[in-house]
């Protein structure tokens, strides 16, 4: 069956009236649109006080659940701090919580990041992000590069040896923490209030987000897929881009 592609509110994908929901939200590709590097993105001005409103809306039962580190997110959306999931789940936080991360050390990555900028410096345009506990390798400026990228990584994962992992996405490949994923993360809010009990949604657009789309999808939640990524997604509706996404956002929020 294909995804759903309608248009009006009475069909979508996203719903209607946001009474019982708990939104689990992706950032890169599914709020905000991708550009060439971390860096380069667009947050739309109205957009952090939006989800603020987004998230009132639902009694607080919202998680930005995003590859970025929350530091990042933080910066992104100030002054607003949400609920978040960072790298992937490595790093969560409840609004105005302590962060907690999965236990591992940055330093561990000291030699994979030099030798990573080592690798990206014979790649003009190839963009080596640092999260703290990951690195990510953005090769989306000169795709030729994918094949030494990931070849460059799985050396890297193997010498670092047990709790690490490589992780893909949409023209990018990270070392980042094992025993950690978006779905998993999704699962942790959702024992809990003020999340338990409600239906469950989760957007995304990313390898990253088939996990939570997974989650979703075995426990009577709806998954949502934004855009139209080169692979099988086992998510439930489709939806055309970002724009669409934010348009809903603002529908919700001007609702009395």
């Amino acid at each position: 069956m294909q995804p759903s592609t309608a248009v009006d509110y009475a069909n979508h994908p996203l719903p209607d009236d946001l009474v019982g929901w708990a939104l689990f939200i992706d950032i890169d590709g599914t709020l905000i649109d991708l550009a060439a590097t971390p860096e380069s993105i667009v947050i739309p001005p109205e957009l952090p006080l939006q989800l603020m409103k987004l998230s009132q809306k639902v009694d607080g039962a919202m998680a930005l659940v995003t590859g970025r580190s929350i530091a990042a997110v933080d910066a992104m959306f100030a002054p607003y701090l949400f609920t978040v999931a960072g790298l992937h789940g490595a790093e969560i936080r409840r609004e105005n919580a302590k962060i907690l991360r999965k236990g591992m050390e940055a330093a561990a990555l000291d030699r994979p990041r030099m030798v990573l900028q080592k690798f990206a410096s014979r790649w003009p345009g190839m963009v080596i992000e640092d999260k703290g506990l990951g690195l990510a390798v953005h090769y989306r400026q000169v795709p030729e590069a994918a094949i030494a990228a990931t070849h460059a990584v799985d050396g890297l994962v193997k010498d670092l040896g047990y709790g690490w992992k490589r992780q893909d996405g949409k023209m990018v490949i990270e070392i980042g923490p094992a025993g950690t994923n978006k779905g998993m993360a999704v699962a942790h809010f959702m024992e809990t209030a003020p999340y338990a009990g409600r239906k469950l949604l989760v957007m995304g657009d990313d390898l990253t987000d088939e996990t939570m789309f997974r989650f979703a999808n075995e426990t009577g939640g709806r998954s949502v897929r934004v855009g139209d990524p080169p692979f099988e997604s086992v998510a439930e509706f489709k939806l055309d881009s970002a724009d669409t996404v934010r348009s809903w956002i603002a529908t919700m929020v001007a609702q009395q």
